[in-house]
């Protein structure tokens, strides 16, 4: 049994950020905990040109905290005073990874240029490359070994220690060992990333399965669990074949299970070949399954891809050779002025590729896919949840003292986000909670011997369910179909009634009969992974019942198969679900506004002097 003063649970960008803030603030005694430094989702994953967004930081076009707040809140189901606080903090943020090597670009004068995203008005997204994440880990990674922190590597946080709605740290299973130890904390960082282990079609790595089960299972409140992010995305090596990979017109066919029988099945819906180019070539802008671009607007091809794979047919992406009837002068002004521009107004899809980003055809080189010499096999993919737990200003939990969900875990998102938003929010999560912790009072000490008693009884109960006989990769594979297959873009509530009830049976079968020992780390994940996919597909079910309607990447869909229209009211509302006990409640609140603050320069400094700014 270990006692330190923060103990960080994740090492991905948000993790490693909030270790190195925390030591720079002066808090000694911390310890990272992880499954492993290359394992999470911030190292493993990108897109074709992987975004990060900030406030503007270029030329004349003015911007502002509040004017880039309105972009996260105007999206809906987001309060505003988070959204003014991750614009507000995201220069500083963005220049603390630029600082550490991150290669973001800028001109010859010092500025950073920027282009618009999804869901944004303004030019402030930025990126490096595909590797956007990849690179803020590796620089992130230098840094807190530089600065001395403890990592941990190849552990399993199993369960999470609270007293009394107090967060006292975590019972670790070690992976190579295969003993639990426990690691008891004034404060708890939880930065595990999204659900990445809960549906079958994913883009998350494989080796990331996400832990936010291990907080609602300790009643963690949560929000939003119901707005996730889906795209298309390839399935042998996961990636968002969003940008450029859509913007040349590559030729989509599905083919038999067997790879016979090919076809370009988009033809049978779009019976004017430039308008199905075109819009092929808007999912590169609009890669996020969208409701309000459906069915006259470019998420009708994720539509079809989805009718495609549900009828047994495998779907791809062939750069080989041009789609049949493809006629430059009849794709929209748009896509033919970009590929104009780009020098790319002939030639095969690859080579269109080569010419205006080689390094989305080298990506997948280096993972053995040579797109010169076979199709890319894609599906729509869970990619993103926007919900996560609930945090308050400084990103602690809202119920549960001392711990701080930052990164993905953490839902300060709504329906809808502007792209690249999600690399800042776990880095505006870190510098929050680090600064915190560091500056807040402490008022309530650990009481240690009750956190060693607590630590105890899970650590106990853990290896009684070490002591079972459930196969974990049936298990396993159950809930992520049950996942993809109700809790997916295309959503319906009958067959979600049905299947929230499956998802209840399946956590109390785990509880009564367990796993072997030979399962260890895989029947952990398990159990918090089973608990996680209840509490999603329980706010699903009740937002779909309460009339919220489909918005953002999900459509409900009634007894005849028809989108259900979404209620607008709701976008002032967020949905908030915790476990009692016996069953998870959901609420819905009102949206908090953004602040407009009138503030005089002396008197903010003044609350700054005096430690007052920690107390709000």
């Amino acid at each position: 049994m270990k006692k330190v003063h923060t103990l960080v649970i994740g090492s991905g960008a948000a993790g490693l950020a909030a270790a190195l803030r925390l030591h720079a603030e002066g808090v000694k005694n911390i310890l990272v905990v992880s499954e492993g430094l290359k394992r999470g989702t911030s190292i493993n994953t990108g897109s074709d040109k992987q975004t990060y967004y900030k406030l503007g930081m270029y030329g004349s076009e003015p911007d502002a905290p509040e004017l880039m707040a309105a972009s996260y809140f105007d999206n809906g189901s987001c309060h505003g005073d988070v959204a003014l606080i991750e614009s507000a903090l995201s220069v500083r943020c963005f220049m603390n990874l630029a600082n550490l090597g991150v290669p973001f670009p800028c001109d010859h004068l010092g500025q950073y240029i920027g282009y618009k995203t999804d869901h944004d008005p303004r030019r402030r997204a930025t990126s490096c490359g595909p590797y956007t994440s990849k690179e803020m880990c590796l620089a992130l990674i230098r840094a807190v070994k530089a600065a001395g922190i403890p990592i941990r590597e190849k552990c399993t946080v199993a369960g999470l220690v609270t007293l009394r709605r107090r967060a006292a740290g975590a019972v670790i299973f070690d992976n190579v060992k295969k003993t639990f130890d426990t690691v008891l904390a004034e404060n708890t960082v939880f930065a595990v990333g999204g659900p990445g282990g809960l549906y079958a079609q994913s883009v998350y790595p494989c080796g990331h399965t996400g832990a936010i089960g291990l907080a609602l299972a300790r009643g963690a409140v949560a929000q939003n669990l119901p707005e996730s992010q889906f795209g298309l995305a390839s399935i042998k090596f996961r990636w968002n074949v969003s940008g450029t990979y859509m913007q040349v017109l590559p030729r989509f066919i599905s083919t038999a299970q067997d790879g016979s029988d090919e076809r370009e099945f988009l033809r049978d819906y779009f019976h004017d070949d430039g308008r199905l180019n075109s819009m092929v070539f808007l999912k590169g802008y609009q890669w996020p399954f969208d409701v309000r671009k459906v069915p006259d607007g470019s998420s009708i091809v994720d539509m079809l891809v989805h009718k495609e794979t549900a009828s047994g047919r495998r779907v791809w992406l062939d750069f080989r050779s041009n789609p049949k009837g493809l006629d430059f002068k009849a794709i929209s002004a748009e896509a033919r002025e970009y590929l104009e521009r780009s020098g790319a107004l002939s030639g095969t899809p690859l080579e269109r590729l080569l010419k205006m980003n080689p390094g989305a055809v080298s990506l997948y080189l280096d993972h053995n896919i040579d797109l010169a010499k076979e199709p890319l096999e894609v599906a729509v993919c869970a990619q993103h949840n926007n919900g996560g737990l609930a945090g308050n200003i400084w990103y602690e939990s809202v119920n549960i003292r001392h711990l701080f969900p930052i990164g993905e875990v953490n839902g300060s998102h709504g329906v809808a986000r502007p792209g690249g938003s999600a690399l800042n929010a776990g880095q505006v999560g870190a510098f929050r909670a680090a600064e915190f912790i560091s500056h807040a009072p402490a008022d309530d000490p650990l009481n240690v011997p009750a956190a060693e008693r607590a630590a105890a009884r899970i650590t106990r109960d853990l290896q009684t369910k070490l002591r079972g006989h459930r196969d974990w990769l049936a298990d396993r594979h159950a809930l992520q179909a049950r996942m993809t297959r109700a809790a997916g873009h295309l959503r319906r509530p009958d067959e979600l009634e049905k299947e929230v009830k499956a998802a209840k049976k399946l956590v109390r079968a785990i509880d009564r009969e367990g796993y072997p020992a030979s399962a260890g780390q895989n029947g952990l994940i398990n159990i918090q992974l089973a608990f996680a996919h209840w509490a999603y597909l329980s706010a699903i079910l009740f937002q779909a019942k309460a009339g919220v309607g489909s918005r953002g990447s999900a459509a409900i869909l009634d007894a005849k198969g028809e989108i259900v229209p979404e209620n607008a009211l709701y976008r002032k509302k967020v949905l908030e679900t915790g476990f009692d006990g016996h069953d998870f409640v959901h609420r819905f609140v009102d949206c908090r506004p953004v602040p407009h603050e009138d503030g005089w320069f002396e008197t903010v400094w003044a609350e700054y002097r005096n430690g007052d700014v920690y107390k709000k």
